[in-house]
C-alpha cells in the first residue's frame, strides 16, 4: 500500500452518537427524513443533524446496516449517527463503514444493540482526503447510474399503468368517441378498434362487445412445476423476499436436491408472478427472457398468458394498486396472511377484443421489456460496485485498475 494510507482506530476516523427519541405522536408532517436502523422511515418537520450524513443501525434486525442521508435529517434513537467526520469525506465514510462487520460488535444484551464504544477500537486503513475523494468519484458514479436506471424504470412502469387504466378501467377512448371526439394520443387505426358506446356486464357498464371476466380468461395459473421425477440438476431460485415492485434483487443457484422445498414454479418469458404470502408487500414482477431454469417459490402465483398478445395486459391488470390492495385485504392466516393462488387468477377484469389486446401489447410490452433491460443493467452495475468497493476502500485495488474494470464491464 502507498504511504498516504494510515492506520487508525474508527474513533479517530468519525465520531458517533446515539440517535434521539421521536414517538409517532411527536412526529409532525414535514420534509425532513427520519433516519433509523433500517434507513429513512417517514418524515418530520425538524432536523437534528446536518446533511450529508451517515447513520448506522443500532438495534434490531438492521443492526450494523449503514445508510446515507443527502440532506438534513432527524437521527432516530434506533441508530448511531456521525456527528463529526473529522475532516474525512462523508461519502467515503459511508462506503468504508459498509465494509465492516459492525453487527458482530453487538454489546451482548438480549436485544441486539450496537454501542459506539464497542466499535471505536476497530482498526482501519484510511487514505488522505484527496484519495478519498477520488475513490468516492468512482463508486458514486456507479451509484448514480444505478439510481437513474431505477428512476427511469419507475417512470416507465407508471406510464404503462396509466395507459392500462386509461384503456381498460376509465375507458377513455370509448368515452371520447361517445362524445364524437378523437381519442387523445391515439392513431386512427387504433381508435377505430374501440366502440363508441357501453353495455351492461357482470362488472357493470363496459364498452360494447367487451365482457366482464377474470385473469383466468387470459392466462394459465401455475402451468408448469418441477417434480421429484422431472427437474433440472440445478435451479436458479427466486424467493418472495427478493422481489418487490417489479424489481428482482437476487437469484440464488442451487443443486435441485439442495434447493428450498418451495423451489418448484417454472418461469418462462412473459410470465407474471404475484406473491401470495403477505401480498401487501408487493412481491410481483414481469419475467422477460429469464436465465435458464429460473424457478420461483410456491409462494408466488404464476400467470402465463394464453397468447403472447395478452402479455402486457395480464401483468398490468394483476399488479394494479387496487388489485394488490384487494389481495392484501382478503389475505388471512395470522402472522403470515396469504391468499390461494387461484384468488390471484380470479381477479376481475374486462375482456376486450383480441385486436385491442394486440394493439395494447404493441404499445405497453416494449415498456415492460425496457424495464427488464434496465434492471439487468442495474444489477450488473451493482455487482461491479460491490466487487470494487471493499478492494478500493482497503487499498488493495488502485484507481487506474478500478477504472479499467469499469470500462471492461461497460
Amino acid at each position: 500500500m502507498s504511504s498516504e494510507w494510515v492506520e487508525l482506530p474508527l474513533g479517530e476516523f468519525v465520531r458517533l452518537q446515539r440517535g434521539h427519541d421521536l414517538t409517532a405522536a411527536e412526529q409532525r408532517p414535514g420534509p425532513v427524513p427520519v433516519m433509523g436502523s433500517a434507513g429513512a422511515n417517514g418524515t418530520h418537520d425538524e432536523a437534528l443533524a446536518k446533511g450529508p450524513g451517515v447513520v448506522i443501525g443500532r438495534s434490531g434486525a438492521s443492526i450494523g446496516r449503514v445508510h446515507f442521508a443527502e440532506v438534513d435529517y432527524w437521527p432516530h434513537n434506533t441508530c448511531l449517527y456521525v456527528t463529526d467526520f473529522l475532516g474525512n469525506s462523508e461519502r467515503f465514510a459511508y462506503y468504508l463503514l459498509q465494509t465492516l462487520n459492525l453487527a458482530a460488535f453487538n454489546s451482548g444484551s438480549a436485544q441486539p444493540s450496537l454501542n459506539r464504544n464497542f466499535v471505536y477500537s476497530i482498526r482501519l486503513r484510511v487514505p488522505d482526503r484527496r484519495e478519498q475523494d477520488a475513490i468516492v468519484e468512482v463508486l458514486k458514479a456507479l451509484d448514480d447510474r444505478i439510481a437513474l436506471l431505477r428512476e427511469t424504470n419507475a417512470t416507465l412502469e407508471a406510464i404503462a399503468q396509466a395507459l392500462f387504466k386509461s384503456w381498460f378501467v376509465d375507458f377513455d377512448p370509448v368515452r371520447a368517441k361517445q362524445h364524437g371526439l378523437v381519442p387523445a394520443g391515439m392513431d386512427e387505426g387504433t381508435a377505430a378498434l374501440f366502440p363508441d358506446r357501453f353495455e351492461a356486464s357482470a362488472l357493470g357498464l363496459v364498452p360494447q362487445g367487451w365482457r366482464g371476466g377474470t385473469l383466468n380468461d387470459l392466462s394459465d395459473l401455475n402451468s408448469q412445476s418441477w417434480s421429484g421425477r422431472h427437474h433440472p440438476e440445478r435451479v436458479r431460485y427466486l424467493d418472495l423476499a427478493n422481489v418487490k415492485d417489479n424489481e428482482v434483487a437476487t437469484v440464488t443457484e442451487f443443486a435441485f436436491d439442495e434447493a428450498p422445498s418451495r423451489a418448484r414454479r417454472v418461469l418462462r418469458s412473459g410470465d407474471t408472478i404475484v406473491g401470495t404470502v403477505r401480498p401487501g408487500n408487493r412481491s410481483f414482477a414481469f419475467i422477460h427472457e429469464p436465465v435458464p431454469d429460473l424457478t420461483a417459490s410456491t409462494g408466488f402465483a404464476v400467470l402465463s398468458p394464453t397468447v403472447s398478445e395478452n402479455t402486457a395486459f395480464v401483468y398490468l391488470a394483476a399488479t394494479q394498486d387496487a388489485n394488490i390492495e384487494h389481495l392484501s385485504h382478503v389475505a388471512d392466516g395470522g402472522a403470515y396472511p396469504a391468499v390461494r393462488p387461484d384468488v390471484v387468477s380470479a381477479l376481475a377484469c374486462v375482456v376486450p377484443s383480441a385486436e385491442i389486446l394486440r394493439a395494447f401489447n404493441a404499445v405497453a410490452c416494449p415498456l415492460l421489456v425496457k424495464v427488464s433491460a434496465n434492471q439487468l443493467q442495474a444489477q450488473t452495475l451493482a455487482t461491479l460496485r460491490d466487487t470494487l468497493l471493499p478492494r478500493l476502500i482497503s487499498g488493495q485495488l488502485r484507481l487506474p485498475e478500478a477504472l479499467a474494470e469499469m470500462e471492461e464491464a461497460a
